[in-house]
């Protein structure tokens, strides 16, 4: 059980740590290609959880709580328009849903390339939520704080 407030302030994960097959039940916190809305807890706090589990294995399967990949793909080429991963994620997920399929599980190496929630360290991410919140970003956390603004806004 990890410990993951921001969402909710009592919200956790559960992880399976097997070695040829990890799997996490994030909940609300980590969605493919996004994360959870901020209710009770702080940007900050969403921040820290979202970076613990952002250093799981990379093959850990995520399984999230709700189908909002689309969208929340539609969200991340507006931040990252140049990113060629997400342009071949939102792809692949239009083709699914079109075969009305679900684009779940995910897992970490792939919200690692696509998700801007957990690219708060990139430069073009740190650039858009820059742009976006009309003011320099001087932390990953600021950064995320603007991306997770715009989200609720977009």
């Amino acid at each position: 059980v990890i410990e993951v407030p921001g969402h909710t302030l009592g919200h956790i994960a559960y992880f399976h740590d097997d070695p040829r097959s990890p799997w996490l039940l994030s909940g609300d916190t980590l969605f493919a290609a996004g994360c959870g809305r901020l209710f009770e807890g702080t940007a900050e706090q969403m921040f820290d959880s979202l970076q613990r589990l952002a250093s799981l294995p990379a093959q850990t399967r995520i399984y999230c709580t709700h189908e909002y990949t689309l969208s929340n793909l539609r969200f991340a080429q507006a931040v990252e328009p140049s990113n060629p991963a997400i342009a071949e994620r939102f792809a692949e997920a239009s083709r699914l849903r079109e075969a009305n399929r679900i684009t779940l599980p995910s897992d970490i190496r792939t919200e690692l390339a696509t998700n801007p929630f957990l690219r708060s360290n990139d430069t073009a991410v740190a650039a858009a939520a820059s742009a976006y919140s009309q003011q320099p970003l001087d932390s990953p956390q600021a950064v995320f704080r603007a991306l997770r603004a715009w989200k609720d806004r977009f």
